[in-house]
C-alpha cells in the first residue's frame, strides 16, 4: 500500500493541521485507506467544516417538523391526516460543469434516493439552474446537457418534474449551478432512520454494483473549478434510473417488512459516508469486508471501493434472523444483495481486505456535528459593495411614454423572463397523475396527495443578483418570495429546505456575504414561520474572474387544505373582474430600478441596493391574499417579481387564453416611468376580483395591515395600460406571446 505523509495528505485536500490531528487522534500514520476516509468525510461537502457554526443559527424548530435539520437524510412535516412529507434539495454544480448530462443526472437520482431512504414515495421533482449568457456556444452546451440529463433521468425513473427556475447571468460563467429537489409522502410512523444499532446485526450492500465512477467526488465538490477540472471526469458519477426504479420499490417494500433496523443511501463518500454516519448516530461500530462487495471493474483496492461514488446503492442494518427475508426481496427485484458485515458494540469502523486490517477509524470522529472540523472563517465586507451602493438610476435617462410598449416587448423576451417551455417541455411533469399545476403559467407547482383532498405547494426560489447587491436583505428575500409563490397559488407555507451556492469560503468578502445572507434567511424564517428542515452547502462556486453570485436556493413546501377550492393560478378567467393591487399599508411607488431585471437586461448593470422590502410589510400582503383564497374572494393571483408590474399582468394576459388587461395607473407624477413599469419593489400582488367583492377585498387586506388598490378591470384578448390617463401601450396578446414565447427556442437552434 501506498505511504502516508504530509504530502499525499495535502493532496488529498486536507490542510497540515488537519493532517495533525489526524495524526494526534489515531495515534499513529493512517493508512491510505483511513487518510482516504478522513480526506472526503472532512471534506466540505460532507462536514460542512467552514459552514455548520452559521447553519445553526437558522431556526429548525416548528410544530409540524417531525425531523428537522441534520437529523436524518431529509427533513419531514406533519401534513396531518397521519401523512408526512419529505423533502429536500441539494446542489451538483461541480459535476455538472465538467459533463452536464450525467452531472444533472445523478444529481436528480441522488436527491430522489435521500427521499425514499426515508420510507417516503418521492411525489414530485423540482430543479433550480443558473448559466452564464446563453448567447455563448459553451453556455448553450451546458444547458442543453443539464436539461437532457435531468429529463433522462427522471423521465425514466418516474417521478414528475414540476416546477423549477432557470437564471442566465455572466456571474455564473464556467460554473453553472445545478440544485435538485425531491418531495415524498409517508405515513406517520413508518419512516426508516439512518442508524447502525444492535450488536451483530448484518450490514448489507444493496442495489448496483461498485465501480471507480465517482471516486473523491466529494472532494471535487470541495474545490474551485479550474482548467483542471475536465480531468476529473472520473470523480462524476454515472447514473441508471431504472436500476434506482427497482431499488425504489425493493426498498419501500424492505422497509414496510419491519426487517431494518437503519438504511441510509450512499451519495457522497460512498461506503465509507454511510458506515460512518450511521455508526456514529447508533453509538455503535461495524466491521466490513470489502472483498465482499459486488463490483462491476477487476482489480479495484479497498480503497477505491471504500470512495466509489457508484450510484443506486443502499447500506442496510438488518435485525438477526431476518436476513433471508430482506435478501428475497431485493433478489425479487433482480438487485445485489450482500452481506458485507455487522455491527458491533466497539465504537470504531474497522475495514478488512481479504483478511487484512487495512482501516480502524472512530466513526464519531468524522460525522457531521460529531468530531470533524468545525471553522469560523475570517469576514470582510467586500469593496465592491461600495460602488454598487453608490449607484443613483437618475443618472439614467428615463423612458419615453413611446418607448414603453417596445421595451415591455424587449423585457418579456429577456432570458430571465422569457418562457421556459423549451426546458419543461423535455420534463414529464404528470407522470403519476398527481400534477394539478405543473410547470409554466404558474407561481409555484401544486401536486395532490391521493386519498385525501390535500395537495402539497412547491417552489424553488432565490434572485441572486439581489443577494449580490445586498445580502442580509437578498437572503430575506429568496425566502419571502419563495412563500409568497405558495401563497399566491393557494397554499400555506411551512417549511424551507435550501441549498447555498457560494464562492471560496477561504476569501473573506465571500465569508462575509455568506454569514450574512444566511442571516437574512433566518430573519425571514422566523417572521413567515417557515424553519429550515434541512439542505445543502455548495461552496467553491468559482469562475476565472471571480465567484458566482451568492445564490442561497430556497425550496419552499406549502399545503392546500382543500385542492379543489383552493387553488389558484395566475390565469385571468372572467371579463369584467376587477384587477388590484395587494401591497403594505403605506405603500406608494417606488420611485426605484436598483437590482431589476430592467437594469441588467436593458442598461446592462447590476448596481444599486436590492430592491424595496420590509418583512411586517410582506408579511402582511402574505396574509391578506392568503385569506383572500381561503374565502373565494379571488379568482386569480400573481405576485410582482422580476420584471416588475407591467410584467407581471403581461404574463397574466399571456398565460389566459381568452382574457387580457386594461391596467390604469394614476397618482404615479412624482415617479419614473421605468421604474413605474418595470421596478421589482417587493410585496406586491396582483388579484383578480368579482366585482361584487372588491370591498370584501380591501376589507381583508386592511385587516391585515396590507391594502388592495384599483388597478384595472379584466378585459378582452389584449393588454392595455395607462399612466395618468396617458396611454403607453395597447397590445393583442399573441403580441405579448410571440415575445414570451421565443427567446429559449430560438437561441437553442444556433449551433452549439
Amino acid at each position: 500500500m501506498q505511504t502516508v505523509d504530509l504530502q499525499v495528505a495535502l493532496d488529498h485536500g486536507l490542510t497540515e493541521a488537519e493532517y495533525g490531528w489526524i495524526l494526534e487522534r489515531l495515534g499513529r500514520i493512517p493508512t491510505i485507506v483511513e487518510l482516504g476516509i478522513y480526506s472526503v468525510m472532512w471534506s466540505e461537502h460532507c462536514s460542512y467544516k467552514n459552514s455548520i457554526k452559521v447553519l445553526k443559527t437558522l431556526p429548525r424548530d416548528g410544530e409540524t417538523l417531525l425531523v428537522g435539520a441534520g437529523e436524518e437524510n431529509a427533513g419531514l412535516v406533519d401534513v396531518g391526516d397521519g401523512l408526512a412529507v419529505a423533502f429536500k434539495i441539494e446542489s451538483h454544480n461541480h459535476p455538472s460543469a465538467v459533463e452536464p448530462y450525467q452531472g444533472a443526472a445523478t444529481g436528480v437520482g441522488g436527491i430522489q434516493r435521500d427521499i425514499f431512504t426515508m420510507g417516503a414515495r418521492p411525489l414530485a421533482s423540482l430543479n433550480s439552474l443558473r448559466f452564464g449568457d446563453p448567447h455563448k456556444a459553451k453556455v448553450r452546451w451546458l444547458l442543453n446537457g443539464v436539461v437532457r440529463g435531468i429529463a433522462g433521468y427522471g423521465n425514466a425513473f418516474g417521478v414528475p418534474t414540476v416546477a423549477g427556475e432557470i437564471y442566465f447571468d455572466p456571474a455564473y460563467e464556467g460554473n453553472p449551478l445545478v440544485n435538485a429537489m425531491s418531495v415524498g409522502v409517508v405515513k406517520v410512523g413508518e419512516t426508516a432512520s439512518a442508524i447502525a444499532k444492535g450488536e451483530g446485526n448484518p450490514v448489507y450492500i444493496v442495489g448496483a454494483s461498485t465501480g471507480r465512477d465517482g471516486i473523491h467526488g466529494a472532494t471535487f465538490a470541495s474545490e474551485e473549478i479550474s482548467e483542471a477540472s475536465e480531468a476529473k471526469r472520473p470523480s462524476v458519477q454515472v447514473g441508471d434510473p431504472f436500476t434506482e426504479k427497482l431499488l425504489l420499490e425493493a426498498t419501500l417494500e424492505a422497509i414496510k417488512s419491519g426487517a431494518l433496523v437503519g438504511i441510509q443511501d450512499m451519495g457522497a463518500a460512498g461506503i465509507t459516508c454511510s458506515s460512518c454516519e450511521m455508526s456514529a448516530k447508533g453509538a455503535s461500530g461495524m466491521t466490513l469486508h470489502l472483498e465482499k462487495v459486488p463490483v462491476r471493474e477487476a482489480g479495484m483496492t479497498p480503497y477505491e471501493i471504500m470512495l466509489s461514488e457508484s450510484q443506486e446503492r443502499m447500506l442496510l442494518v438488518v435485525q438477526q434472523g431476518r436476513e433471508a427475508e430482506v435478501e428475497t426481496i431485493f433478489e425479487k427485484w433482480d438487485l445485489h444483495v450482500a452481506h458485507i458485515g455487522q455491527v458491533t458494540d466497539d465504537p470504531r469502523v474497522k475495514i478488512y481486505w481479504q483478511g487484512e486490517l487495512v482501516a480502524d477509524v472512530p466513526p464519531d470522529h468524522l460525522s457531521l456535528g460529531g468530531g470533524a472540523p468545525q471553522y469560523d472563517r475570517e469576514t470582510q465586507k467586500p469593496a465592491y459593495l461600495a460602488q454598487t451602493l453608490a449607484f443613483n438610476h437618475h443618472d439614467l435617462p428615463d423612458i419615453q411614454s413611446n418607448e414603453s410598449g417596445l421595451l415591455l416587448l424587449n423585457m418579456l423576451s429577456a432570458p430571465n423572463i422569457a418562457s421556459k417551455r423549451w426546458v419543461w417541455q423535455q420534463y414529464d411533469y404528470q407522470v403519476r397523475t398527481n400534477t394539478v399545476v405543473g410547470p409554466g403559467p404558474s407561481d409555484a407547482a401544486v401536486v395532490r396527495i391521493k386519498g385525501t383532498k390535500k395537495a402539497l405547494v412547491l417552489k424553488t426560489d432565490c434572485n441572486g443578483r439581489y443577494v449580490y447587491l445586498n445580502p442580509r436583505k437578498g437572503g430575506q428575500i429568496a425566502v419571502a418570495e419563495a412563500a409568497r409563490n405558495v401563497v399566491c397559488t393557494g397554499g400555506k407555507p411551512l417549511a424551507i429546505t435550501n441549498c447555498l451556492n457560494y464562492g471560496n469560503p477561504y476569501k473573506p468578502e465571500v465569508y462575509w456575504v455568506f454569514k450574512e445572507s444566511v442571516g437574512g434567511m433566518g430573519d425571514a424564517c422566523r417572521a413567515l414561520n417557515t424553519p429550515v428542515t434541512g439542505g445543502n452547502v455548495s461552496f467553491y462556486n468559482e469562475n476565472p474572474d471571480s465567484a458566482v453570485f451568492p445564490t442561497p436556493t430556497i425550496g419552499m413546501l406549502g399545503l392546500i387544505e382543500d385542492v379543489h377550492t383552493q387553488t389558484t393560478t395566475p390565469i385571468l378567467k372572467h371579463v369584467g373582474d376587477v384587477l388590484m393591487l395587494v401591497s403594505p399599508a403605506l405603500w406608494v411607488h417606488r420611485d426605484n430600478i436598483d437590482g431589476s431585471e430592467y437594469l441588467a437586461w436593458i442598461h446592462k448593470k447590476t448596481m444599486g441596493d436590492a430592491p424595496h422590502f420590509e418583512l411586517n410589510e410582506e408579511k402582511a400582503v402574505q396574509d391578506a391574499v392568503f385569506q383572500m383564497i381561503r374565502k373565494g374572494l379571488v379568482h386569480s393571483v400573481h405576485d410582482v417579481s422580476d420584471g416588475g408590474l407591467a410584467v407581471c399582468v403581461a404574463e397574466m394576459v399571456i398565460f389566459s387564453e381568452h382574457c387580457g388587461a386594461d391596467i390604469q395607473l394614476e397618482n404615479a407624477d412624482y415617479i419614473r416611468l421605468d421604474a413605474l413599469l418595470f421596478g421589482e419593489a417587493q410585496s406586491r400582488v396582483v388579484v383578480a376580483v368579482p366585482a361584487k367583492y372588491v370591498q370584501d377585498v380591501q376589507k381583508t387586506a386592511t385587516t391585515n395591515g396590507a391594502q388592495a388598490t384599483r388597478v384595472g378591470t379584466v378585459t378582452g384578448n389584449s393588454f392595455r395600460l395607462s399612466v395618468n390617463g396617458m396611454e403607453m401601450f395597447d397590445f393583442f396578446s399573441e403580441e405579448l406571446r410571440q415575445a414570451y414565447e421565443n427567446t429559449l427556442p430560438h437561441l437553442m437552434e444556433v449551433a452549439i
